[in-house]
Order: C-alpha cells, then sequence, then structure tokens
C-alpha cells in the first residue's frame, strides 16, 4: 500500500474522496433544492463563496442529504431528530482508508462487489458507512446497533434506496455489553469490521463539549444555554460508561474471542491520549498486526486503529 502522504491531498483527505473541493453549493441544490434556504455568503470568503451555518443542525442535515443525493446516489435521506447526522467526508476518508488494508491482499487493488463482506458496529439511523461503501465499492454490510429505532429507521432506508438494497442488513443487538456476542451468526465471516464508538462517558461530558463545539462556530453560548448539537447524537451514540477508550478495550477483548471471523477489526480513535491503553489491550490479546491510520479533517485529527488476528498469508 502506498505510504499515507501518497494517498492525500493537502486537505488531509484521501485521494478517492469525492469531497477534495469545497462544496459545490449549486450542484448540491440542484439534487436538494431546500439546501438553499440554508446556504448562505461565506463570512470572509472570497467573493461568490457560499456556506452554512454548521451550528444549526437543520442546516447540518440539509447538507449531507444534499452530499448522499448527489454523490452516492440515494434517492430518499432522513434521519430522527435528535439523531446523529455525522460529517459525510469524514466517513467517506474511513472507508477508503480502511478499503486500502483490503488492497494489499489483492495486488494493490481495491476488491469491489458483494463478496466484500463489512460488519458495521453502530450503523445508526443515518446508514452513512453502508451507504457510502455500497456506492463505492459495491461492497455488502451487516450493519447492528443497540437502538431499536435506529434498526427501524435504517431498515426503511434500504428499503427506500436502491443503492442500499441488497447491500446492507440491519440488526438489532439486544445482549447488553456485548459487541459480536448476538449480531453475528454461526460460521459467519466479514472483510472488515469498522465503528465509530461513543466518544464520551456521560451526558454531562457529551453536553459541555457541545457548548464548546458551539462557542467556536458561533460564539455566542452562555454557560445557560441549553445545548443544541449540531450534529445531533442520542445516548447511545454519544456517550457509554468509560467513554471511548473503554469502549474500544471491550471491542478489543471481544474480538480476540473470534479471531477469524474478521480478516480486520478497526475503530475510529478520536482522542490520542487513549493510544497507550489502546495498543496495550491489542498487545494483550495477542493481535498479529496493528496499524494507525492517521487521518486530518481540517483541524480536525482522529485516527483509526486497525488490528487483525489473521496471518497476513492469510487475508
Amino acid at each position: 500500500m502506498s505510504e499515507p502522504e501518497r494517498s492525500v491531498n493537502a486537505d488531509g483527505l484521501h485521494s478517492r474522496s469525492r469531497h477534495r473541493e469545497r462544496y459545490d453549493f449549486p450542484a448540491l441544490i440542484r439534487s436538494v433544492p431546500d439546501l438553499a434556504d440554508f446556504v448562505v455568503a461565506s463570512p470572509g470568503g472570497a467573493y461568490g463563496e457560499q456556506t452554512i451555518d454548521f451550528g444549526n443542525p437543520a442546516a447540518v442535515k440539509a447538507l449531507n442529504r444534499a452530499l448522499l443525493v448527489h454523490h452516492y446516489g440515494i434517492t430518499h435521506w432522513d434521519i430522527p431528530a435528535g439523531y446523529l447526522c455525522p460529517p459525510i467526508p469524514g466517513r467517506a476518508d474511513y472507508l477508503h482508508r480502511v478499503a486500502d488494508l483490503l488492497a494489499e491482499a489483492n495486488d494493490g487493488d481495491v476488491p469491489q462487489g458483494r463478496a466484500v463482506r463489512v460488519l458495521d458496529i453502530g450503523v445508526a439511523a443515518n446508514c452513512v458507512f453502508p451507504i457510502i461503501g455500497a456506492a463505492e465499492y459495491g461492497w455488502k454490510f451487516v450493519g447492528s446497533d443497540i437502538d431499536p429505532i435506529a434498526v427501524h429507521w435504517a431498515s426503511q432506508l434500504v428499503i427506500a434506496n436502491k443503492v442500499l438494497k441488497r447491500n446492507l442488513e440491519c440488526r438489532l443487538q439486544t445482549v447488553a455489553g456485548e459487541i459480536f456476542n448476538g449480531i453475528l451468526k454461526p460460521g459467519e465471516r466479514f472483510d472488515l469490521s469498522i465503528c465509530n464508538p461513543p466518544f464520551h462517558s456521560s451526558r454531562e461530558a457529551a453536553e459541555a463539549s457541545t457548548l464548546r463545539k458551539l462557542k467556536n462556530l458561533r460564539g455566542e453560548t452562555s454557560p445557560e444555554q441549553e445545548p443544541v448539537r449540531n450534529f445531533g447524537g442520542t445516548s447511545s451514540e454519544l456517550w457509554c460508561s468509560g467513554g471511548e477508550a473503554a469502549f474500544i478495550r471491550r471491542m478489543i477483548k471481544q474480538s480476540a474471542m473470534i479471531p477469524e471471523t474478521c480478516r480486520w477489526f478497526t475503530t475510529l480513535v478520536s482522542g490520542r491520549d487513549n493510544l497507550p491503553g489502546i495498543y496495550k489491550a491489542l498487545n494483550t490479546a495477542k493481535s498479529r498486526e496493528v496499524r494507525t491510520l492517521e487521518m486530518n479533517h481540517g483541524q480536525k485529527k482522529t485516527r483509526i486503529v486497525a488490528w487483525s488476528f489473521v496471518p497476513p498469508d492469510s487475508r
């Protein structure tokens, strides 16, 4: 696989990303006319530059819908009020980077088609990972979630969109504390597992983070202001006991019990300070190989940690 610096542009996005340039708002509005209600002149930008108010949840939702329609062939997309509305470029970048892991065992070419099976841990109501993965590579996804509303909503998106039919199966996780058990069928195998784990350790921590983000975006929040998440997010999407670090350590421990289920287990890691504990857990689990794939999206720096229990010549 190419070295990371060869596969990204100056802004940090992968070379195969559809989002390497500024948003083409005229084209996006042609795809979703309602987006026009939220497009404004970019403050401090060059003449004619456009943007949206990223502190406005309705504007963010309209932009996401337009991006999914325009770039990925979705004909209908919506999410319940208050559910996570994730940034599309970042999710696409995750998939392109883990696709490179699969390419290593395929003469450098990303394998495509429904024979490539991906487990999306926490598919959520938005289905963004399966939408992008099915449109870009034709991969088949199993999406799991502990929230029955999210699973129902995701299932309806499958029915409503040709790009998802036959490419996404939604499963409800009913076993508390389990990530794989209760979801996997006997003998089931995947090429990848992907995950955007809940980051915060409590509702209070999530709300404090929201206020900080809104202050940066608008500069108009106060301690008394009720947090309104511009990207949304329910409790299961945003926080869990112990936060991101504890969730990922639990995932690693459970993955070691089913080592051949996935060629590569992967997860997003937002907090760099969580890496030492994650590496220690992977060492304890006796993973054969660990990769850390750095991602830089503007001022936001995240990374993907990938691990495998499968020998390289068997991948």
